[in-house]
């Protein structure tokens, strides 16, 4: 089932919910509003911060000042926001380290992503993409598949760090396709790059942007995305789950408030960023970025939020991944 169709089935779960377009006069925002990033500029989350905070701001009649806190997979950023004035000017864009894998990967947080934090709306979500060297006889997931049941143990993957969402995607991956694979923890992306470049590693979980340029120069092979339907910037990529039914990775981002967050101030927040969401210009900088937009209320959100955090627990608790 993907992301936009388990949507479709929380709405039926959250019940029939007012509408966020009918709040009460409120001074609301009477001040700027900072949005807390949990990753340094030019990364995908700040790309998408960047490009929806101005218009954001345009909606609320006050400006959107993009705070970037990093480290600890997010949680530095997190737990500011957990623990700021519940008021409307402090948000996080979360993302599904932040509010599905760290609850179960890390053995104590500062925060829990689910009491700490009044949901407001997921707002995009991007694809990896599975990238081999040429050197790997492989050209699609079941050749992938069919040469590690051959070879156990003997071939490897790439990701950013233990944890991370693409270290999960590999490790759902071997978990549904009943095969054993080496993962390789790198610090960042770029050095996985370089070495996937210079086939020092066999294959790698990378960004779609990053991946593209490489694949249409022959130097690197896709072998699929990790989305649940093919991507517009590479639709000749199959997705992952064309071969194996049911996989899904979503890298996906929302906006969250501190809990207590009064429910007007949260509904005005959705219906803007909605909107902002929704203008030409946006849609076509992140489309550009591989990122999918999205939208949803915040009922549906929270739902969101704890099935993630039930999906990833069972493959952190299988592959033993774990981060303090």
């Amino acid at each position: 089932m993907n992301l936009l169709s388990r949507l479709g089935w929380i709405a039926i779960a959250a019940g029939a919910l007012g509408s966020a377009g009918a709040f009460a006069q409120t001074a609301y925002p009477a001040k700027p509003i900072r949005l807390i990033v949990p990753f340094p500029p030019a990364g995908a989350a700040d790309i998408l911060s960047r490009t929806v905070g101005p218009k954001l701001g345009e909606a609320l009649g006050q400006q959107v000042v993009i705070d970037n806190r990093t480290g600890a997979g997010g949680n530095i950023a997190a737990d500011l926001v957990a623990k700021a004035p519940p008021d409307g000017y402090t948000l996080l864009m979360g993302f599904v380290g932040t509010h599905g894998i760290n609850t179960t990967l890390y053995s104590k947080l500062p925060y829990d992503a689910v009491k700490d934090f009044a949901p407001i709306t997921l707002t995009a979500a991007s694809t990896l993409i599975l990238v081999s060297h040429p050197s790997l006889p492989v050209k699609s997931i079941k050749d992938l598949i069919a040469l590690a049941k051959a070879k156990p143990g003997q071939l490897n993957f790439a990701s950013p760090g233990s944890g991370t969402p693409q270290h999960l995607g590999g490790e759902l991956l071997k978990r549904m396709a009943g095969v054993d694979m080496l993962h390789i923890p790198y610090k960042g992306a770029g050095p996985i790059l370089a070495d996937l470049l210079g086939g020092q590693v066999g294959m790698g979980y990378i960004s779609m942007p990053a991946a593209l340029p490489h694949i249409k120069s022959g130097k690197l092979r896709a072998l699929g995305v990790t989305s649940s339907k093919r991507s517009a910037v590479a639709p000749d990529v199959p997705t992952i789950g064309e071969s194996l039914p049911g996989y899904e990775v979503d890298n996906w981002y929302g906006v969250l408030a501190p809990a207590g967050t009064p429910k007007e101030i949260v509904d005005r927040l959705n219906g803007a960023i909605a909107k902002s969401l929704q203008q030409a210009d946006v849609k076509e900088r992140l489309a550009g970025q591989g990122f999918e937009t999205l939208s949803s209320t915040p009922d549906q959100f929270a739902l969101y939020i704890r099935s993630e955090i039930v999906k990833w627990a069972q493959v952190i608790k299988e592959s033993g991944a774990r981060v303090d």
